[in-house]
């Protein structure tokens, strides 16, 4: 799509095991426009997370990226040298890892850290990338930020350790930022709290965000668009809108109608049958075949996608009243 932040044009990871070589993304395209959240959604094991890590170069072997683009602001960072692709991450593309302590060093002061991030870039004082540090810390809302820079990250609390995260990769006013689950271990209030300071940085810088969680509540009040993740593929996408009021896939409709707030309490959820497949045997066709209660033997094929706007891989979409 013209004028894109992130544009990913199939891409493909796959991991050699002893079984044989598994397919962990398979085939997955999708683009952010600046300024836009996308959601990208799945159960455990879909290969959300394994997306987000491809996009940045960040798989390791056994695994590979074998086919596939990604561009960001129409740069394809598969074609990078090594070296390259180091000095574009933080710059015009970072990611927000669910656990902040993989990102901050426990023996450094927060300041440091974040100043180090900004002289990897940028030549500039030492002052100077405090007070570029101070004033990202500012930007995601946490108060006396200077006093901040000077703590460890065990003296602060688990939503101030993900914010300094956050900060951390905005240093650079990316293009583009990965964030993974990032508020998955957070209580409801604390997550709230970063949620919205995520919609208004996106707002107001133009970043565009790949928002991975399994939580659709979370995404059906931030993002502007959802890609839906089953067994590697994207099996739907289309705007929150369109996706979580007119799901066209049955697992969509199956991820909606297991959020709890959506039932009475004390009356049974209603759940999706069965467990995620794995990748090494994936049933012949379509791989939500032996969940899906519109499955027919037509689905022992390969499932073609309909739809322009708002598609979906299923031989059987949904055509029912929006929910």
């Amino acid at each position: 799509m013209s004028g894109a932040a992130l544009e990913v044009r199939g891409l493909t990871t796959r991991f050699e095991t002893r079984g044989g070589m598994v397919t962990a993304v398979n085939d997955v395209s999708f683009s952010v426009q600046p300024g836009r959240i996308m959601g990208l959604v799945g159960e455990s094991g879909s290969g959300k997370s394994v997306t987000g890590f491809s996009i940045l170069g960040l798989i390791d072997k056994p695994g590979e990226i074998s086919g596939g683009e990604v561009l960001i602001d129409g740069e394809d960072l598969r074609r990078m040298t090594p070296d390259a692709l180091r000095r574009m991450r933080g710059r015009r593309v970072s990611m927000v890892f669910q656990d902040p302590m993989m990102t901050l060093n426990p023996v450094l002061r927060v300041g440091d850290q974040m100043a180090m991030a900004v002289r990897v870039h940028d030549r500039v004082s030492k002052r100077a990338a405090w007070e570029r540090a101070r004033a990202a810390l500012e930007t995601v809302g946490i108060p006396a930020p200077a006093e901040r820079l000077r703590a460890y990250p065990h003296q602060l609390s688990g939503g101030m350790r993900q914010r300094v995260a956050i900060a951390t990769a905005l240093l650079h006013r990316p293009s583009v930022i990965i964030a993974d689950e990032p508020t998955t271990a957070l209580d409801v209030s604390i997550q709230g709290q970063i949620l919205a300071e995520v919609r208004r940085l996106a707002d107001e810088t133009g970043t565009a965000i790949v928002w991975v969680t399994h939580d659709l509540a979370v995404v059906s009040s931030l993002a502007d668009d959802i890609c839906v993740m089953y067994a590697g593929r994207i099996v739907e996408s289309g705007t929150a809108e369109a996706v979580i009021g007119a799901p066209r896939h049955p697992y969509t409709r199956g991820l909606i109608d297991s959020v709890p707030s959506l039932h009475p309490p004390g009356q049974p959820l209603p759940q999706i049958p069965g467990a995620t497949p794995q990748l090494s045997h994936l049933p012949a066709g379509c791989p939500f075949r032996p969940r899906c209660p519109k499955a027919s033997d037509l689905c022992r094929t390969d499932p073609p996608r309909f739809g322009r706007d708002h598609p979906v891989l299923c031989h059987h979409p949904l055509t029912e009243e929006p929910a």
